[in-house]
């Protein structure tokens, strides 16, 4: 029983409860933190470069930034683009200058959604990285080439991340079962549903994962099966992010696959677009599109069909 005198403090999320303490516990990106690979040398190192890490959400850039700040012993002071300004830019530099001189402590600046500052703002950056007195860690979600100004991409490295594949996805599912949901089981065809929902998101299945585990155990279920989850899941939305890097990747998979003659892959991009939100009309006019540029006298029957 908590004291009169102590604050109560909320739980956290499943998601925060499950973010890994060390680089053995993160799930996924492998090709980056399998034994000698190029952030896994970093680590190992001590000498952190600034860095852009770039990746589709739900696939542990806030998390490995906490990671690299603790194993490089530096103060972390986390910003969001989409919140902050310049000021806020310059708050955090002199407490990184403070740290320094104070703590003798260098400091790790993470900017989340760093795609979202416009050219001035990212230009703040420049010479504290120059001067080595923050080493700079960007996240997007958006290709960094084109979001990125090139005098600050110049002085950092760019790591891509990948979305998690079903087996990392299913490896986090079984953890968070441990934790939270030891006496509920989950039928084969119910987990297999949970992971395709999850869509490579780490954070998405966990939050979705716990809303579930919740609603079973409020209802005093002690198996999940396909009728349960059905009652618990909102939607089915895959990721989509109209406008956004996911959106031109999409669509681009779907001119490929009808000018590599692949019928399956081709319907494939089309009905998740479609399961995604896409505006069918747009679809519809993308399929004329490729009937006249991409097909064109080869089968003059295909403009007629679109």
């Amino acid at each position: 029983m908590n004291s009169l005198f102590e604050a109560n403090s909320p739980q956290a999320p499943l998601a925060e409860r499950l973010r890994p303490k060390t680089l053995d516990e993160v799930v996924g990106q492998s090709h980056l933190l399998a034994a000698n690979k190029p952030l896994r040398l970093a680590f190992q190192s001590g000498k952190l470069p600034s860095m852009i890490l770039w990746g589709p959400p739900g696939v542990g850039k806030t998390t490995l930034a906490r990671l690299i700040a603790n194993t490089a012993d530096a103060d972390f002071v986390p910003i969001s683009a989409v919140l902050s300004g310049i000021k806020d830019i310059r708050e955090a530099v002199e407490r990184a200058e403070l740290t320094l001189q104070q703590h003798g402590r260098k400091t790790i600046l993470f900017v989340d959604e760093v795609h979202r500052f416009n050219k001035g703002q990212q230009d703040a950056f420049l010479p504290f990285v120059e001067s080595g007195l923050i080493t700079f860690i960007g996240a997007t979600t958006e290709n960094p080439s084109f979001e990125v100004n090139s005098a600050l991409l110049s002085r950092a490295q760019v790591f891509v991340l990948n979305a998690l594949s079903e087996s990392e996805l299913a490896l986090l599912l079984s953890r968070a079962q441990q934790l939270v949901a030891e006496n509920i089981t989950i039928a084969d065809e119910v987990r297999e549903q949970i992971l395709a929902y999850a869509d490579g998101d780490a954070r998405r299945l966990l939050n979705f994962v716990e809303s579930l585990f919740n609603a079973a155990e409020g209802a005093s279920v002690s198996e999940i099966d396909e009728a349960f989850l059905e009652t618990t899941m909102a939607s089915k939305l895959r990721r989509f992010d109209k406008g956004g890097e996911a959106f031109y990747d999409q669509i681009s998979a779907l001119h490929k696959s009808v000018r590599g003659s692949n019928p399956d892959a081709a319907l494939y991009w089309f009905l998740r677009m479609l399961d995604g939100g896409a505006d069918p009309l747009y679809l519809g006019r993308r399929i004329v599109r490729m009937a006249v540029e991409d097909i064109g006298l080869a089968d003059p029957r295909a403009q007629g069909m679109a």
